[in-house]
């Protein structure tokens, strides 16, 4: 087991972040930096490896705010705006590689990141500052280094979405799902038993394409996860008041949260 296996929350906020532009509410001004969320994304460093999991818009301001210098490896969820729209930034962890960058996602998202960033995935893309991506399509389990990828297929709206589950012999195990409507049985099957689920909680009243609190908890309870982290959080959710009625086990998320995925858990109270 490495001796490091963390999870450091990137960002935790819905695909407008929060504060939301021209909103007044409560939690839009709150002083509470708990209540400030940029564009979801987490970070996993496993010993020596990094691995960064979507590139949105807010990728520059999250990489300067945790100090980030390098990365292995790029995976991603699914190719909404809010979760690859940071790509061009990904050329300040190639400068210092001499192979291309791995970027790991379903089949259909790697062909909207070449249809987007075209540029990057072009044969004639030789120039030295620019991103240089080695796609690798994710169809099933996969390792990267010592730990265990496996993709969790959900639904979100018409694209295709997966979630990950990661594994690291001696270490808690961890699933990040942060769009989601729908899981499928299949899928709770993989997520049974997660020592750390970090699962979509957009607001408390229904959403089309995303879970509702009531939603994420009850996704919480049937995966029988040891601990649960609420993530892409709309300002309809103020910090303070949301922890306050979560059942055990339960806690919300917020930007720079680094969570230990190393040793036997604990749980949460």
């Amino acid at each position: 087991m490495a001796d490091v296996f963390s999870l450091t929350f990137l960002g935790t906020g819905t695909s407008v972040g929060v504060p939301v532009i021209g909103c007044g509410c409560a939690v839009c001004r709150s002083d509470d930096p708990r209540n400030r969320r940029l564009r979801s994304s987490v970070w996993l460093q496993v010993g020596a490896l990094n691995l960064l999991v979507d590139s949105g818009p807010d990728l520059r301001q999250q990489a300067l705010r945790e100090r980030m210098g390098e990365m292995d490896g790029v995976l991603y969820t699914h190719a909404h705006l809010d979760h690859v729209a940071g790509f061009d930034d990904l050329r300040a962890f190639c400068w210092r590689r001499s192979e291309a960058l791995p970027m790991y996602a379903t089949a259909s998202c790697l062909a909207s990141l070449k249809q987007m960033f075209g540029w990057a995935f072009a044969s004639n893309n030789v120039y030295q500052g620019y991103v240089k991506p080695d796609p690798r399509v994710v169809d099933g389990p996969f390792y990267c280094g010592p730990l265990r990828v496996t993709p969790l297929p959900v639904e979100h709206a018409a694209v295709e979405t997966i979630g990950y589950k990661f594994e690291l012999p001696g270490a808690r195990s961890l699933a990040y799902v942060p769009d989601v409507k729908r899981i499928p049985p299949a899928t709770m099957d993989l997520l049974r038993g997660v020592d750390v689920l970090v699962i979509d909680a957009l607001r408390p009243a229904a959403h089309e394409t995303h879970f509702s609190l009531g939603e994420a908890l009850a996704a919480a309870v049937d995966s029988r996860a040891g601990e649960t982290w609420l993530t892409h959080l709309g300002h309809e959710n103020e910090h303070s008041e949301l922890t306050a009625v979560l059942p055990p086990g339960v806690r919300v998320a917020w930007d720079g949260l680094q969570v230990s995925l190393a040793g036997v858990s604990a749980g949460l109270a």
